[in-house]
């Protein structure tokens, strides 16, 4: 499908300079644009591509002055913030890739489902009893659905993802393909003998509205209760998250962060990739924890640490500058051991 430079700027509220007929047909990244592209430029950085890119459209910042001449082919539409323009965009175009509602077949739907409009249902899935489908819900195949699962307006589960029964997820969630929600919690307890003893895991997980899942993470069910993911909270591709688990409103984290159980995590907390965090602790609201991070204790509310064990970033920082150094102050500290020795040997000599 085309549109025009016109038809965008009035989606955006942009203003355009150059040719408001020119059209585009997709998207590209402003380095590898091409006739017929729509790109965009935010980052500074990325200046040098705008003055020889091939799209037919770009969306800049209006405050945005070029220092060389703008290709001739290239049509200007400026906006106040054009990252989120951008975006804005590109959720409309992701939206009219939307499938459209039917049940295909083979599924199953138990008689006990109740499903909403405008549902589609991909072939293979499975739709357990007692489970509450919301209106324009996208399942997609190979889909398992357990029994009592509630799933709100308008969510979207890809191929593969497994949600065990009593689950709750809410409206507008994203959750991706071989995502596992509701798995029991690592629960096992040693006898007598030494023998672990499992721990039956009763409890649900709680997806509130809003929340992306990433492919091939899970979720494990509360031994009691809930393990709660609050509403606008973006998990990565591999996470793992441990039973009983309390995660804040809009916080993040990156692919391969480990949770582990009762861990409680405030609103907008920024996680770094492979991170791990031992369980029962918690971690305040706005904190960062950096990339590969070990997190042992309590994290106070807006503190960034780094590091295994983790600590202040800061304190971290200047740990690991003379760590760099040890080689050459262990050298030193030679050098110094040889001079003392020869000046007791010189002292010995002259006594």
């Amino acid at each position: 499908m085309k549109f025009n430079a016109e038809q965008i700027a009035g989606l955006i509220n942009g203003e355009i300079q150059g040719d408001a007929s020119a059209e585009v047909e997709t998207l590209a990244k402003i380095e590898e644009g091409r006739p017929g592209a729509l790109s965009f430029l935010a980052n500074p950085k990325y200046e040098e591509y705008i003055y020889s890119t091939g799209s037919s459209i770009c969306i800049v910042n209006t405050t945005f002055i070029p220092t060389k001449p703008i290709p001739d082919t290239l049509t200007l539409i400026k906006v106040e913030d054009a990252y989120s323009c951008f975006a804005k965009l590109l959720e409309m175009y992701d939206t009219m890739h939307k499938q459209e509602a039917r049940i295909e077949s083979p599924s199953f739907i138990d008689v006990s489902a109740q499903m909403g409009d405008n549902v589609y249902l991909g072939a293979f899935s499975y739709i357990g009893s007692n489970v509450k489908v919301g209106d324009n819900v996208e399942i997609y195949p190979n889909v398992t659905i357990g029994s009592n699962v509630e799933i709100g307006a308008g969510t979207v589960i890809y191929p593969g993802v497994t949600v065990y029964r009593d689950c709750i997820i809410g409206k507008n969630c994203i959750i991706h393909s071989g995502a596992v929600i509701g798995a029991d919690g690592f629960g096992f307890a040693p006898d007598k003998n030494g023998e672990f003893q499992k721990i039956p895991q009763i409890g649900n997980v709680v997806l509130e509205d809003c929340v992306d899942v990433g492919a091939n993470s899970s979720i494990d069910r509360a031994t009691m209760g809930s393990t709660i993911v609050r509403k606008g909270a973006k998990i990565d591709n591999l996470v793992q998250i441990g039973h009983n688990v309390e995660i804040g409103t809009n916080t993040a984290m990156a692919a391969q962060v480990g949770i582990a159980g009762s861990t409680k995590i405030g609103n907008n907390v920024l996680i770094g990739g492979q991170v791990g965090m031992a369980g029962h602790i918690k971690i305040g609201d706005g904190a960062k924890i950096a990339a590969q991070s070990g997190v042992s204790g309590i994290v106070k509310e807006g503190k960034t640490v780094m590091g295994s064990p983790a600590f202040d970033s800061m304190e971290f920082k200047k740990s690991y500058l003379g760590f760099r150094r040890l080689p050459r102050i262990l050298e030193r500290l030679k050098a110094l051991e040889d001079k003392i020795k020869l000046l007791i040997k010189d002292q010995e000599q002259d006594g």
